[in-house]
């Protein structure tokens, strides 16, 4: 399963909100991520550097190219722009991260 993993940086004094805001992610939302063959979307905070650190477990046939043109995923990155570090089209600044160590289970 091909994993997607990367850094954002959050602004100072929005952790609450933060996680508040995705505790209430929209539906549609959510449902619009989950076919385009995410199975799995974690994300991390270290509280001291502001440092978001998120990966996402894909399908193996995921469609997730398309998500930076869709009108709900624009909406969300407006909705989030006034907590974290965006670009001019308010998508997050995300700095991928290369995978340098998988542990496998033993059988």
């Amino acid at each position: 399963m091909p994993v997607h993993a990367f850094t954002m940086q959050l602004k100072p004094g929005f952790e609450e909100e933060y996680k508040r805001r995705h505790d209430l992610i929209w539906p549609d939302l959510q449902a619009l991520l989950n076919d385009s063959g995410i199975e799995e979307y974690h994300i991390f905070l270290d509280e001291k550097s502001l440092k978001l650190f998120a990966f996402q477990k894909l399908k193996a046939n995921h469609t997730t190219q398309g998500l930076p043109q869709n009108p709900i995923v624009k909406k969300w990155w407006a909705y989030m722009a006034d907590i974290m570090e965006t670009h001019e089209d308010h998508s997050p600044v995300e700095i991928p991260l290369k995978e340098v160590f998988e542990l496998q289970k033993n059988d």
